[in-house]
């Protein structure tokens, strides 16, 4: 079988992750490296000797034996480097969000047609075993029609990222789009049967008070059809790292949980509950879930999509629809006022 051929534009704390995920995947090879300083560069020679190492990523884009290009940098870089990507004819793996821009978002959706290559968006929380285990019974009915959703993150700070661009607002676009832009998903997905959110009401606080756009706490209510609805909410003034969704329907409810002391933790603990009539049972999750793991299975189902056709589990479009569900969010809080989709 022969090997998806990945480069890797980004080495900071989730580039690591990537590389290590794309070493760990069968069906995929890490063949190039692009990291800008020079002890990441170092770093990225010792834990990837195969691999070369470039400082430049626009000469990992001359390579022609790469296949796809993973990109792990700053948000307000997406758009310039995921571009150029396209246009060196490579497939494009980005990470989320996508951009903090939608024409930016719609840029590359329209590169990606024509070029006739794969765009794929990291929101590998569809990809858990957890999180996608609920969707899956949610669409095989086990709860009726979903009416009612908490997606709930109890956390420690962000950490600023190289060089501090995570506390850049400029940078950022805004911390919507960081962290809350994976619940949104979730949200929109679990509830895709009902069709696209309608609107969002948000609120949002902050702890340093001369730092008003570092929003500490953060929650907004997502308005669906047929009056079903999603809460979203995050807290960063918190301790360790502890989601949940809770999903309501019709004919039953489900529970699930996933705990650690850190997001990137390969020992987490976590359970999934449901509901059927007066009937509560444990739900077995065989399969252990979390960002560290399910970044390999986003590779693998990236060189599935490459190799076999298939498809993927995050779209442009979907990427798109994230973004634009943060901003409108994020224009809620800033106007105190229900907003439209």
């Amino acid at each position: 079988m022969n090997k998806v051929r990945f480069g890797l534009i980004g080495f900071g704390a989730w580039g690591r992750h990537h590389a290590r995920a794309i070493t760990e995947c069968a069906e995929s090879e890490l063949v190039c490296i692009a990291a800008r300083s020079p002890a990441t560069q170092a770093e990225a020679r010792t834990h990837h000797p195969s691999a070369q190492i470039v400082s430049d990523y626009r000469a990992l884009l001359t390579r022609p034996d790469i296949d796809v290009v993973d990109v792990v940098l700053p948000t307000d870089l997406h758009h310039e480097v995921g571009s150029a990507v396209l246009r060196a004819n490579k497939h494009l793996l980005l990470e989320k969000p996508m951009s903090a821009n939608l024409s930016h978002c719609d840029d590359l959706i329209r590169l990606a047609q024509q070029q006739q290559k794969l765009l794929a968006i990291g929101h590998e929380f569809r990809l858990s075993s957890l999180w996608g285990k609920v969707k899956e019974m949610i669409d095989a009915g086990a709860i009726g029609e979903p009416q009612y959703a908490l997606i709930e993150l109890w956390r420690n700070p962000y950490r600023q990222g190289a060089g501090g661009w995570r506390y850049d607002i400029n940078r950022v676009g805004n911390w919507i789009l960081e962290e809350p832009i994976h619940f949104f998903d979730l949200a929109r997905w679990y509830f895709s049967k009902l069709g696209n959110p309608q609107s969002v009401y948000a609120r949002a606080n902050a702890r340093r008070l001369e730092h008003p756009e570092l929003q500490d706490n953060f929650s907004a209510i997502v308005n669906f059809p047929r009056g079903a609805y999603a809460v979203i909410s995050q807290t960063l003034s918190a301790f360790e790292h502890h989601q949940v969704v809770k999903i309501t329907g019709t004919k039953g409810a489900l529970w699930a949980s996933w705990s650690g002391a850190f997001d990137r933790t390969f020992h987490p603990t976590f359970s999934l509950k449901h509901l059927e009539g007066d009937t509560l049972r444990e739900v077995p999750i065989t399969k252990l879930t979390g960002e560290v793991y399910e970044l390999v299975d986003q590779i693998q189902m990236v060189s599935r999509a490459v190799s076999q056709g298939t498809a993927l589990s995050a779209t442009g479009e979907d990427g798109k629809w994230s973004v634009h569900m943060c901003l409108k969010a994020q224009e809620s809080v800033d106007r105190r006022c229900l907003v439209n989709f």
